[in-house]
């Protein structure tokens, strides 16, 4: 059995089944009674693994619940209909209220997985008021995606523009289970696009081989939504919620300017930039995101 088709399979590891029947895969760490729980919701194209190289240094004393979202990893493609941010943030208040049904919680999100925090505040509110300790948007964006560049000027910039449209129909076109591309052309292409200085092999490897995993057609059907984000309207919720907002000054899918964005709407939240780093944060600074998301737990600790 391939990596791919083992991940496919939900059956092979924990699964939660959404409402409207869709699978998907759950992993957890940590034990069961700890004061409070952290949920790390990933990003496009990637799955639970992107927080591989940040599980390491958390406190192991709190538990750590993480997922695929659906059309990701070990999830069952996302169903006609159901690739949008909007379901993705119901997802995730369903498997909170499946798994977690009590006790205070932090929110981390990556790219895709922190739109799905700012839906999540918006479409259930009062989940956020009585349960939300802590959230962390780790390179992530508000909305304007469907204007971005790569960070490349004038006209190479408005062709990225252009183009973008046109891999997502591309993509939600293809009737494979898993993108037949060739490992090293993936390697190349995400080591110049979503990294920043000096990435290692090994975090390198892991971007390329969740890629690989995703399903092609729910990947341009949710890269069309993540065109049409908006997202600042939930940010409205979170203004009391301990925050913070990491973003990296070489992130090309989702600009420093983005971040700012985020930040300037949540007049309490810590805004961190770290130099030299690009989109992929939690494999380019997985300390740093740890002891970030370690002191929203600490706090909601002390707050409980």
């Amino acid at each position: 059995m391939t990596t791919a088709s083992r991940l496919r399979n939900p059956s092979l590891g924990h699964r939660f089944v959404a409402s409207d029947g869709a699978a998907l895969h759950v992993a957890e760490s940590g034990p069961a009674d700890s004061a409070v729980t952290l949920v790390l919701v990933h990003g496009w194209t990637q799955d639970h693994r992107t927080w591989d190289f940040v599980l390491p240094h958390l406190d192991p004393g709190v538990r750590v619940l993480r997922y695929d979202l659906r059309g990701h990893g070990g999830s069952e493609p996302a169903r006609p209909g159901s690739a949008s941010i909007a379901r993705l943030a119901d997802d995730l208040a369903e498997l909170i209220a499946d798994r977690v049904p009590k006790g205070p919680l932090v929110l981390a999100g990556h790219s895709m997985g922190g739109m799905t925090l700012m839906v999540l505040a918006e479409r259930h509110p009062a989940l956020v008021a009585s349960r939300l300790a802590g959230a962390a948007f780790v390179a992530t964006s508000s909305g304007d995606m469907d204007r971005l560049t790569l960070g490349f000027p004038g006209l190479v910039g408005r062709g990225v523009t252009r183009f973008e449209p046109r891999l997502a129909r591309l993509l939600a076109g293809l009737r494979s289970d898993t993108l037949r591309l060739r490992p090293g052309m993936v390697r190349s292409g995400s080591r110049r696009l979503v990294f920043g200085d000096r990435p290692s092999r090994a975090q390198v490897d892991s971007v390329v081989e969740q890629l690989l995993c995703s399903h092609p057609a729910s990947a341009g059907l949710f890269l069309t939504a993540i065109a049409a984000h908006r997202g600042v309207g939930g940010l409205g919720a979170l203004c009391d919620v301990p925050s913070v907002v990491l973003a990296g000054e070489k992130d090309r899918l989702c600009p420093l300017a983005h971040a700012k964005v985020i930040a300037d709407e949540l007049p309490h939240a810590e805004f961190v930039r770290y130099p030299g780093a690009g989109h992929m944060l939690p494999q380019e600074r997985p300390y740093e995101v740890a002891r970030r998301l370690s002191a929203l737990v600490r706090m909601a600790v002390t707050t409980r």
